[in-house]
């Protein structure tokens, strides 16, 4: 009996996976964690990955999703807010609880704060294109008065809102969202609103971009497009979409290769493979792996850009040292 395995091309999204504010925020955590020791307290997941989230629990971060959580013996422990951002009630909360806080907010999410801010503070009623219930959506409304922001969260939503009278209008979006359903919304409220104001600077995060673009490089002709992420992750689950789009004839969201229908994909001569902004290299590789051992595979690359960005931590964290295993995991590579 033959034991010729069919043959397979992965095409190998690049960028993928982790990028610079993720990379800064799982890196605060582990360095509070060597700095101050166990546990930390993390407020909601730092990122939406389970793997990290897990890592992070083994070293001995505690998380928690409000801050009256926290025992009244570990007031004096430190507590990180996520990646997401929060609204302004949570830091002013955690002040009144005399709690120590590092706050791991994405300075791309921050800028759409201060984006926001400045819509307000020039008289403006905002527009928040985003998802209801996301971290950062909530995170980004905080920042302002009750009845000071909209959610738009579709282009009906923008043929339907009717603004305060008399009020100029400005619009920020959330980081993660499809570059293309964005555009849409945004030409919508433009054509209803031609005074409408866009920020002074793009919402849709540079990471957000360059994995949408490389998927739609890699997804037209593939029989297969693996999104590796979390499904409240909504830069990955916006990928899965993507690739839809671009061509893929199947695209799925899966955390993990034990999650990969092998039942229903058995014929496959062309995958396409990325991963969201919270998945780390590690499941990356070990979905080429798993695919390597049922096919005769071959990657090939369809990188569309170059990332060079990084984000400090805060100072008070500059002063420790990672070894070469906290390095790895960081990084996302174990």
């Amino acid at each position: 009996m033959s034991t010729d395995r069919q043959a397979l091309t992965i095409r190998l999204c690049g960028p993928r996976g982790f990028c610079a504010g993720v990379d800064r925020a799982i890196q605060i955590v582990v360095l509070a964690l060597k700095k101050y020791g166990a546990p930390v307290y993390v407020r909601h997941e730092i990122v939406h990955n389970r793997y990290v989230v897990e890592g992070l629990q083994q070293r001995g971060a505690i998380f928690i999703e409000e801050l009256d959580e926290i025992p009244d013996g570990h007031r004096e422990r430190p507590v990180v807010f996520s990646a997401h951002g929060v609204p302004k009630s949570v830091p002013a909360d955690a002040n009144a609880r005399n709690l120590f806080y590092l706050d791991a907010t994405c300075p791309l999410v921050s800028k759409v704060h201060k984006q926001a801010m400045r819509h307000q503070r020039l008289g403006r009623h905002v527009l928040l294109i985003g998802h209801a219930g996301h971290p950062e959506v909530i995170g980004t409304m905080g920042q302002l008065p009750d009845g000071a922001v909209t959610l738009v969260e579709t282009v009906d939503d923008a043929a339907w809102f009717e603004p305060p009278m008399g009020v100029e209008l400005g619009y920020v979006s959330q980081t993660t969202l499809s570059v293309e359903d964005t555009a849409e919304i945004i030409a919508a409220l433009e054509q209803r609103f031609s005074n409408i104001h866009a920020p002074a600077a793009e919402s849709i995060c540079y990471a957000t971009t360059n994995r949408q673009d490389a998927v739609k490089a890699a997804a037209p002709g593939s029989d297969l497009f693996l999104v590796v992420g979390a499904p409240n992750s909504s830069n990955s689950r916006r990928l899965v979409e993507v690739a839809e789009r671009a061509g893929a004839k199947h695209a799925l969201l899966v955390q993990r290769a034990s999650e990969i229908p092998w039942d229903d994909i058995a014929d496959l001569s062309v995958l396409g493979l990325s991963a969201g902004a919270s998945a780390p290299e590690i499941i990356v590789n070990e979905i080429i792996e798993a695919f390597a051992e049922r096919y005769d595979v071959s990657v090939e690359l369809a990188v569309t850009a170059e990332e060079l960005e990084n984000f400090p931590v805060m100072r008070a964290l500059r002063d420790v040292e990672l070894t070469k295993a906290d390095m790895a995991f960081v990084n996302g590579m174990g």
